[in-house]
């Protein structure tokens, strides 16, 4: 019953494009931007690991965050 709650699409059309754009965006500021912000491990990595769970979960139209709360942005889930 857990498994069939977390793995429900619940992330819709506009959410995942928002995110997969926002994934795209922190990990170029993270490797190829040349911001002396992203020089920093932490805002680099961070930024890094940020963009790669958001790119995942774009892809997967899957967010555990939203399993938890019961959230849903699909109109077809």
């Amino acid at each position: 019953m857990i498994l069939e709650t977390i793995m429900t699409t619940n992330v819709g059309t506009i959410d995942r494009v928002l995110r997969a754009a926002l994934g795209i965006v922190l990990l170029y500021l993270a490797f190829l931007s040349g911001l002396s912000l992203f020089a920093e491990p932490v805002f680099k990595y961070g930024a890094a690991v940020v963009g790669v769970v958001m790119l995942a979960t774009s892809t997967l139209k899957i967010c555990p965050l939203y399993s938890m709360f019961g959230i849903k942005t699909c109109k077809d889930c």
